[in-house]
């Protein structure tokens, strides 16, 4: 069965072939999905026909959004410590530990509730595609569970037992990261794609450069690809050892040196960028105009979270990324679109083009301009096709 979207006033494929500027934007636009991929895009008067029709009534449609860093498999609030940082209390990381105990205390049912709401409250703000860490859990078991339910509701799931050292092995980080590196990853390796961690020597919580190689090393023996939380609370290796790596993306990426952003210019790994957090814990922005200019593909991502980015809102952090980071409203659609799927090596989403998943977001608006224009709306929607 195929079907017509129709009425499209301004088009979004991200596919400069088929329209104009880096978006490929086609004005009055259609398209047509067949077997859950786009068949055709091109003007409305030139449409072929189908077996069903929709018309969106003059809205522009965007491909949906691709959230490539998120943490959705927890227990509990943090509401407290969020408060506390709009006083002045400084976000070091520390505050994991008591979502990883009220992690461990829930039980599956409680977690899968948790994660099918958030990704239901994503999939209602556009976002089509999105990466689930574990890292909430911290011992072999529980990890491994995180990870069973987050491949539940994505293909994108990430092995993030290096999140922070658990409480359990404070003043032993080495035995926590041979724990990782052994049992608890050949329990996690089977449900996950990806391997993580959190690198930030300036953390008393998280892991050194030595001790994050041997992380990342060890899930990529174990056939996992690699993704690096890297330079959020303080300059450090973790930018330069994911290009080293070769991994997909290099996330937070807010206190960077000269050699960081040369390294970033000069490889493939995406720096995907999280202004969400900056907004919940009062840190600097990233400076996403310089690595721009440098010539570093983006990413954005709202690294939802319940303690330093509770936030499930793409277009939320696109408005943050207009307004605090110095990108341009297509900028920043196309960094949360197609550097979404970058970030997460993916072809068949992030754009418009025939052959890709027809994951369409509509915009309450008549230009994806409104996305930045008016933050806060709920002015975006997955649109379901019925393929």
């Amino acid at each position: 069965m195929s079907t017509l979207v129709t009425g499209i006033g301004e088009l979004v494929t991200n596919d400069p072939a088929r329209g104009d500027g880096p978006l490929g934007l086609v004005a009055r636009a259609a398209l047509v999905v067949e077997e859950g991929l786009v068949a055709w895009v091109g003007p409305a008067a030139a449409a072929p026909d189908a077996d069903a029709r929709i018309d969106v009534g003059g809205r522009a449609v965007v491909p949906g959004f691709v959230d490539s860093h998120a943490h959705l498999v927890f227990a509990g609030d943090r509401a407290g410590e969020f408060e506390a940082r709009m006083s002045g209390a400084r976000y070091d990381g520390g505050g994991i530990t008591s979502t990883v105990a009220a992690t461990r205390a829930a039980s599956d049912d409680e977690l899968r509730g948790r994660l099918g709401a958030l990704v239901a409250e994503m999939r209602g703000q556009g976002t089509t595609t999105v990466e689930v860490k574990s890292g909430y859990g911290l011992t072999v078991g529980d990890e491994a569970r995180c990870l069973r339910l987050a491949a539940e509701v994505t293909a994108e799931t990430t092995f993030l037992g290096a999140h922070v050292v658990p409480a359990e092995y404070a003043g032993r980080s080495d035995d926590y990261v041979d724990l990782v590196t052994g049992p608890m990853l050949t329990a996690c390796a089977p449900h996950a794609r990806w391997v993580d961690v959190f690198c930030e020597p300036g953390s008393a919580h998280a892991f050194d450069g030595e001790q994050a190689r041997a992380v990342l090393e060890a899930g990529r023996a174990a056939g996992l690809q690699v993704r690096v939380h890297a330079n959020q609370l303080s300059a450090g290796p973790g930018v330069r050892l994911a290009v080293e790596l070769g991994a997909a993306s290099a996330d937070h990426c807010t206190h960077l040196g000269a050699a960081d952003v040369d390294a970033l210019a000069g490889g493939t790994t995406v720096a995907t960028l999280l202004p969400g957090v900056e907004f919940s814990t009062r840190s600097p922005y990233p400076d996403a105009r310089r690595l721009l200019d440098a010539g570093v593909t983006l990413a954005l991502a709202t690294d939802c979270n319940p303690g330093s980015s509770f936030t499930s809102s793409m277009p939320f952090c696109v408005a943050l990324a207009v307004r605090e980071m110095r990108m341009t409203p297509a900028e920043a659609l196309w960094a949360a679109t197609a550097g979404g799927a970058a970030a997460l090596r993916r072809s068949d989403v992030g754009h418009l083009a025939p052959g890709a998943r027809a994951d369409l977001a509509v915009v309450d608006a008549p230009s994806y301009r409104h996305l930045a224009y008016r933050p806060g709306v709920p002015l975006v929607r997955t649109l379901d096709v019925g393929v």
